[in-house]
């Protein structure tokens, strides 16, 4: 492993105009409508985009009626970590719950050709040390995470109590039982103590709401729901050759699609990628892991190189020097470069902001003339072009996106100036008033992050607590939680994710984090014979109170152009960050608050409800 240092980036940078440049780019990408453009899938409307599973065949069982003390809903990271923490803990009976075949989440149903970790695995994947397991290479084939997915679920006897191709339905709590009553797709009736909330911000699909979304005769997936029966190839077998007489559209240019498009465009007729915003795209550094370096790793590697990859990937005035930026990629550039340049000081504000600034316009500006490199048609290559601030819209690599736009069976189509795609027809895609006629169209049209009603992004019809309390209602304006994790009326009730507490760059952190709290509120509550624990409505109110005082402006966010990092720029639901609404001092000091909070051992804001 190489030793990281500030890069060059250019600085003959006129900033004014820039600014002005981003303004208008994001400007004419705005809607009135903000996220109520996209169709939600599931429940009758594009099932096959969500309920259907592609890789393992519909599960056919006797529905349960049973008891459980904790039910996790959700096989992803944040439910494979948080039923870990439950067996550390010594909570025997856990029963996971997942649509899918398998442990996994996003890994398991997102097999499209190309698919790999997109930002470096020794801090993304979990429990590296614990399962004393490591990553072929800095980004693995998601085919190789899915595989630690499922070796936590082994290493930590989760498959015995797992339930899979099972969607909830309902969770109502039951005040004479003191359980929550969860029925299932399978017409299960689960009694459950304890509820966790581990379904993730990338489960539910979503699609653009395109005038005649369901004229088009053609083939359409979402790329989360991968067709290779229509394109040829497998999991692991990009060779997709059952494209070569088909023309293909793509619709998107966020993560996924920068991992698509290459192996479209090589074994398609024609390719047509529909852009609205495009990626900021680097070079993608992917070597094989080094044995000897690996060798060489003391105990608690694993978290001293997250809390690094967080301070220059997250931090906006990293205090480490940039020798310690272990990741040193297009992720912490930015704040590697700030860091170089602070050198230590204690600078004024004002200061410290214009440095983060220039230097987050010297990085855009080196990665759009990047594009002028590698992109031979200028119309294309300005098109390609990301006129936004680092952190308005994911950041991205590959050594073969930019690249595939050089090739005469690619077509790249602009809509931003009709802020999208017009309508479908029957037989293709109208944009700028011409008809693009395909045989299939792809959607890498991403997942319901932003959804204005949690009962949309939860996939569930109803979570109602104590007097029927929904818990969509409320939290409609807002969330109301203790710590992020519970809420006052829903006893025994847990949320992983994002909601109102820490927020690491390797989201799998956070999920750590939750799970380990989680874990120990449930032993504690069990150890002194409670039969349930709920957060006081005073000890709720007063978090919310801080996360208000400590809440970042949102001005960074209504400076970006629209995407679901800021709820599509806002429009009726307003400026919302993805994030969710974190704790302002920052995922350590959260980390350290809940862990004073442990160690005091009062459970303080939490009644015990025997």
């Amino acid at each position: 492993m190489t030793t990281c240092g500030p890069s060059s980036t250019p600085t003959d940078l006129d900033i004014p105009a820039l600014r002005e440049k981003y303004a208008a780019e994001r400007d004419k990408r705005l809607r009135t409508d903000g996220s109520a453009q996209y169709v939600h899938t599931g429940q009758g409307e594009r099932d096959d985009f969500f309920e259907t599973d592609p890789h393992s065949p519909p599960v056919v069982r006797e529905p349960l009626h049973e008891d459980v003390e904790v039910l996790v809903v959700g096989g992803g990271f944040a439910g494979l970590l948080t039923g870990a923490h439950l067996k550390q803990a010594g909570v025997e009976d856990v029963r996971v719950v997942d649509m899918g075949g398998d442990f996994g989440g996003v890994w398991y149903w997102n097999r499209y050709p190309g698919i790999q970790c997109d930002n470096e695995s020794y801090c993304y994947i979990p429990l590296l040390e614990e399962l004393n397991a490591m990553p072929s290479k800095r980004f693995p084939d998601g085919a190789e995470i899915y595989e630690h997915c499922r070796a936590i679920g082994k290493h930590y006897g989760l498959y015995d109590g797992a339930l899979f191709g099972t969607m909830i339905r309902a969770m109502r709590w039951n005040e004479t039982t003191r359980r929550w009553t969860v029925t299932t797709n399978l017409d299960d009736e689960l009694r459950a103590r304890y509820v966790v909330m581990a379904t993730g911000p990338w489960s539910k699909p979503k699609l653009p709401g395109i005038p005649g979304l369901h004229d088009f005769a053609g083939h359409t997936f979402h790329s989360a729901r991968w067709d290779y029966g229509y394109t040829g190839g497998s999991p692991g077998d990009t060779v997709l050759d059952k494209l070569h007489d088909k023309r293909v559209a793509v619709i998107g240019t966020g993560a996924t699609a920068i991992q698509i498009v290459p192996y479209l465009a090589r074994y398609a007729k024609h390719l047509t990628v529909f852009q609205r915003t495009p990626s900021a795209v680097d070079e993608r550094r992917n070597p094989p892991t080094d044995p000897e370096w690996a060798a060489s790793l003391t105990p608690g590697w694993q978290k001293r190189r997250q809390a690094a990859f967080h301070a220059f990937a997250s931090e906006p005035f990293p205090t480490l020097s940039p020798a310690e930026d272990v990741a040193c990629d297009f992720f912490t550039e930015v704040g590697r470069n700030v860091s170089a340049r602070i050198d230590g000081r204690s600078l004024e504000p004002t200061e410290l902001a214009e440095i983060r600034e220039q230097e987050d316009y010297g990085v855009m500006e080196r990665v759009r003339r990047r594009v002028d490199d590698i992109v031979h048609d200028p119309e294309m290559a300005e098109a390609l072009k990301p006129y936004y601030r680092y952190l308005c819209k994911r950041p991205c690599s590959s050594n073969d996106y930019l690249e595939t736009f050089n090739r005469p069976n690619v077509t790249l189509v602009d809509v931003s100036a009709t802020k999208g795609i017009e309508r479908m027809t029957a037989t293709g895609l109208v944009a700028g008033g011409q008809e693009h006629e395909v045989d299939c169209v792809i959607f890498a049209s991403g997942f319901e992050i932003t959804a204005q009603d949690l009962s949309v992004a939860s996939g569930i019809d109803a979570i109602e607590g104590r007097g029927g309390l929904s818990l969509f209602d409320h939290w409609r304006d807002g969330f109301r939680t203790l710590h992020g994790l519970t809420s006052h009326g829903f006893p025994g009730l847990f949320f992983t994710g994002n909601t109102q507490g820490g927020g690491n760059a390797s989201v799998t952190a956070n999920y750590v984090q939750q799970g380990e709290h989680i874990a120990y509120l449930i032993a504690e509550a069990t150890a002194r014979g409670a039969a349930t624990v709920e957060p006081t409505r005073e000890a709720q109110d007063e978090w919310v109170a801080v996360i208000k005082e400590l809440a970042p402006s949102k001005t960074f966010l209504e400076q970006c152009t629209p995407g679901y990092y800021n709820n599509e720029g806002g429009g009726t639901g307003g400026i919302r960050p993805a994030t969710g609404e974190r704790y302002g001092r920052g995922f350590y000091e959260f980390d350290r608050l809940l862990r004073e909070w442990r160690d005091a051992g009062d459970l303080a804001g939490i009644e015990l409800v025997r």
